[in-house]
């Protein structure tokens, strides 16, 4: 069973020179079409997006970053249990000070696997899937935008878009294998009902 309980208070929170380190991502997923935009990343993926606790702004998954867990399972802790979403993390996308300059956000790109029907915040937050044009419009801070180029230029790599291609054969196996699978069973029902009906009579 999973806990749905978000750890509260800061008393194991890291600091570096006074600055409170964050650890956050950005989630992402491929979209399904025949043809993914290789091109075009920003048209091939879409990314989630949360509302803050204090108001409707929508930003990425992020918290703080505490003593007992390195920066990734702090990042990964924070897209479950403010997004209610697990997956692989494919990259550091770098590393930004808030405007305040009381914080330093560490972020990171995620694939995502799963996502879950519950998760801790969900009745103190929204979660989004929007394209990579719309989370530039929403998110207002400007380092969350650079973040987003950070992804694009991330997955516009070779890699990245070997990435891209291999998740949707994935998907579309997947999907075809299901659709396989339905048809034969519902071949075998039609033949087991006509066998069943031609013994009775």
């Amino acid at each position: 069973m999973v806990a749905l309980v978000s750890r509260r208070g800061r008393t194991m929170q890291r600091y570096n020179s006074g600055c409170r380190l964050v650890a956050g991502c950005i989630p992402y997923r491929f979209r399904k079409t025949d043809k993914p935009s290789l091109g075009d990343i920003d048209q091939a993926i879409e990314v989630m997006v949360v509302s803050s606790q204090k108001g409707r702004e929508l930003m990425f998954p992020k918290g703080g970053w505490e003593l007992d867990e390195s920066m990734q399972a702090a990042a990964s802790r924070e897209a479950f249990e403010e997004a209610g979403v697990r997956g692989r993390f494919e990259g550091k996308l770098g590393k930004w000070p808030s405007k305040e300059q009381d914080k330093i956000h560490h972020m990171f790109a995620m694939r995502v696997t799963e996502v879950l029907p519950q998760w801790p915040e969900m009745n103190a937050r929204e979660r989004k899937w929007v394209s990579v044009g719309e989370a530039r419009e929403v998110c207002k801070h400007a380092w969350m935008r650079e973040a987003l180029d950070k992804l694009h230029e991330l997955l516009s790599t070779p890699s990245g878009q070997d990435n891209c291609s291999a998740q949707h054969a994935l998907t579309t196996l997947t999907e075809n294998s299901i659709l396989s699978c339905t048809s034969k069973l519902a071949g075998f029902n039609d033949s087991f009902i006509y066998q069943r009906n031609k013994a009775g009579k």
